[in-house]
């Protein structure tokens, strides 16, 4: 049996696929702001306010879907290859994630966004145990 350090925590795994299903979702969205009335806008349906106040930005959301995508996707290859820049970025994004819920508490949906910093700061707590960073420090080595 290898060391604590060699041993991944079962969060691990499911974490990585959140970022790639991110990176998914992201991609998804560049591509109807990008393409408009395209047959894949149909999934816009579960969150139409969402997709009238992006679609008003014009192309710009489109690309900023594209980088968030990207940056998503290096997150999901560092993570699973264990780098350390794959556990920053992960926290990062979960981290800026976390205060644009708490931002958005004043802007009504509080139960949505109450639960948004809750699962988010679940997340950065459980992504911050040591027993995590070790896993990822322990690649360096």
């Amino acid at each position: 049996m290898g060391s604590d350090e060699d041993q991944r925590s079962r969060g691990f795994v499911p974490i990585g696929v959140f970022f790639l299903f991110g990176a998914t979702m992201a991609a998804y969205g560049s591509v109807t702001l990008l393409k408009p009335g395209a047959v894949l806008d149909g999934l816009w349906a579960l969150n139409k306010p969402g997709h009238a106040q992006l679609a008003s930005l014009g192309k710009a959301a489109g690309l900023g879907f594209v980088a968030l995508s990207a940056l998503l996707c290096a997150t999901f290859i560092g993570w699973f290859r264990r780098r350390y820049w794959g556990w920053l970025l992960g926290t990062m994004i979960v981290a800026i994630n976390a205060a644009g819920y708490l931002v958005n508490l004043t802007r009504g949906e509080h139960w949505k966004r109450a639960a948004g910093v809750a699962i988010a700061g679940l997340l950065l707590i459980y992504m911050t145990r040591p027993r995590v960073r070790r896993y990822f420090s322990a690649k360096m080595k």
